[in-house]
């Protein structure tokens, strides 16, 4: 391990360090409690506008509030001038992820796993994990690039970047893996969560910034972030409890439907992630663009994926149960990519 590695693990607490025990606790106290109060998780999941859940929501904005306190506005225009970061994050999102996720849906939904799932399920599943490819994440990411010391400024670049294409490309990039031609993009799910989940907790760090700024300088940011960590981390936690305890009854009554369609998608995240990471290394990238931009490609927009899943094939539908399941695998996996990245910070110069 590198110096600098030892120095970012020297910098997290004992509760950060064992973050993927707390998971691990937060998954099954998610799938007990799904369990035992259905109707209170019911009620929850109840409370969502535009097919955006509003206690989720907040969870991922108090995570997402203190990385938006890190922004330099004034550092900004360096971006242009390394755009190997958003190279590598336009290419493996949009060239390469969404037919990636095709392919292994086909082998594994038509081909390995057809003795065990009828055709018109193996087509709901498939279209599940297509709108999942095709759907680069815009919240959870920035959470993940706080947790690897990520550069906060090009992250939030990196982000933007995929949202404008995003509009542009989802659809018809849908459209042609699956075969439908009315695709149709649910714009208020889309907008609400740009608005939730990058401008108002922009805004917020923004103002919060310049007022630690101004009474002590880049030192009060720092100290307030620090202070804001555990927030954050508990956040993470209380969604993980959430989004279980939401599905606790389909993944205790489905159990092997829910792992035929988490192994696709595992290929799919480790296979992309190490894709965008081995080029950011070849590429020379640094490491807080590099990690960022590979779990950037990582990671997913479950929000509109599920949103269409539901529209297109109904709420009861394999290819909506599909989308879940790429909800329920991401944290533990994600978590399990940022503690490499960390590992191998050391990696990059």
């Amino acid at each position: 391990m590198s110096d600098h590695s030892a120095d970012i693990d020297a910098g997290l607490g004992t509760f950060e360090r064992l973050l993927s025990l707390w998971v691990a606790l937060a998954i099954a106290a998610g799938l007990a409690l799904g369990s035992l109060f259905p109707s209170v998780f019911g009620w929850l999941a109840s409370l969502e506008l535009a097919s955006v859940n509003l206690p989720v929501a907040v969870l991922i904005w108090a995570m997402v509030y203190p990385m938006m306190v890190g922004i330099d506005f004034g550092a900004l225009t360096d971006v242009g001038r390394k755009p190997k970061g958003l190279v590598i994050t336009v290419v493996v999102n949009w060239m390469i992820k969404p037919f990636t996720m095709a392919a292994l849906g086909v082998l594994f939904f038509e081909h390995i796993f057809a003795p065990w799932i009828d055709p018109q399920t193996a087509s709901e599943y498939l279209a599940g994990v297509i709108l999942l490819g095709a759907a680069p994440c815009t919240a959870m990411v920035f959470v993940w690039s706080n947790l690897v010391r990520g550069d906060a400024n090009y992250t939030l670049v990196q982000v933007s970047v995929n949202d404008v294409i995003m509009v542009f490309a989802f659809a018809p990039i849908v459209a042609f893996l699956l075969g439908v031609t009315d695709i149709t993009v649910p714009w208020n799910t889309l907008l609400l969560s740009v608005v939730l989940y990058i401008l108002l907790p922009l805004v917020a760090g923004v103002i919060t910034r310049r007022h630690l700024i101004g009474q002590g300088g880049d030192i009060a940011v720092d100290a307030f972030r620090d202070k804001l960590r555990p927030t954050s981390i508990g956040g993470l936690l209380l969604t993980v409890v959430l989004l279980f305890g939401f599905q606790a009854q389909v993944i205790l009554s489905q159990p092997l439907n829910i792992l035929l369609i988490a192994i696709p998608l595992l290929i799919q995240t480790y296979g992309i992630f190490f894709i965008a990471y081995g080029t950011a290394r070849l590429w020379k990238v640094p490491f807080e663009v590099a990690a960022p931009c590979a779990l950037i490609g990582t990671s997913n927009f479950f929000e509109l994926a599920v949103a269409v899943a539901i529209s297109l094939f109904g709420l009861g539908s394999g290819a909506a149960l599909a989308t879940v399941v790429g909800v329920l695998v991401e944290v533990p996996v994600m978590l399990s990519l940022v503690a490499f990245a960390n590992r191998t910070r050391g990696w990059f110069s």
